[in-house]
């Protein structure tokens, strides 16, 4: 399925189910093209609907998948989508990462911490041992100036890469891959926690709680110091927002590009 994107407080997600977004990713790796895409659940369209400058770049992207069912039921609920499940980061990673090995496209992981690139690859060598690993180099934790950004996406470059997973956290993430597809030339995906999945520092959700929608929960019974205030307060300004839409007495505007490239980037 794939109906195009649709305004969910004023961000443009892409009603796609996986499969379509797995073969415009790999359509986009075998061409060599760019193509900005995030995985996007509650956290990052809030964060998005609070900052003009962010939701200008999200909304930029070739392609914004639901992450989540949140996600998901806002573009069933505000415009009669039918999608019948999201489109989760990692579950996306790992579906690309398996037609990837089967093309022998090399991938290239950039952001978190070394421990974890290195357990990503130990994983990945296992469950696809014919896929081919570009390189991979953590996160600065810090912003980077303008020539560490070309310095870094000169590296990615001439490690052969086909195509760039990212995991610097939302919006970082998705401010490094509006800044940088375009110098890179290859699909760069956002996908941050799907790094802590993948490389076992975060269990993954079981599906039960998947399907009901309480991943935020799970995330904050692992991590609650660092995510109340994301959870607790954003979700029911998430589904207010929503409901106001819905109404229609909440008629976000869909804003798009006019901002300049970042001096400074976080990476």
């Amino acid at each position: 399925m794939d109906l195009g994107k649709q305004n969910v407080l004023g961000v443009l997600i892409d009603a796609v189910d996986r499969e379509v977004a797995v073969e415009r990713v790999l359509a986009a790796a075998r061409s060599a093209s760019s193509y900005g895409v995030s995985a996007l659940a509650v956290h990052g369209v809030m964060a998005a609907v609070r900052d003009e400058s962010l939701r200008r770049r999200v909304n930029e992207l070739e392609l914004v998948v639901p992450d989540g069912q949140p996600v998901r039921w806002a573009l069933n609920m505000l415009h009669g989508t039918k999608l019948d499940a999201s489109v989760r980061g990692t579950d996306l990673a790992l579906a690309v990462l398996r037609r990837t090995a089967e093309e022998g496209l090399p991938a290239f992981f950039y952001g978190s911490r070394r421990e974890v690139l290195e357990a990503i690859v130990a994983r990945l060598a296992r469950e696809f041992p014919s896929l081919p690993i570009a390189g991979s180099e953590p996160s600065l934790f810090r912003a980077a100036t303008r020539d560490e950004q070309d310095a870094i996406a000169v590296r990615i470059r001439r490690s052969g890469a086909r195509i760039l997973f990212v995991g610097l956290g939302c919006p970082r993430q998705e401010l490094f891959v509006h800044a940088m597809r375009e110098s890179l030339g290859i699909p760069a995906l956002a996908i941050g926690a799907a790094f802590e999945y993948l490389g076992g520092t975060l269990r993954e959700p079981p599906v039960v709680v998947r399907r009901y929608a309480l991943e935020w929960a799970w995330r904050l019974g692992l991590e609650p110091r660092r995510l109340w205030r994301r959870y607790l307060l954003l979700n029911p300004a998430y589904l207010t927002l929503l409901a106001l839409q819905r109404a229609g007495l909440f008629r976000p505007p869909v804003d798009v590009g006019g901002m300049e490239p970042p001096s400074l980037l976080a990476a």
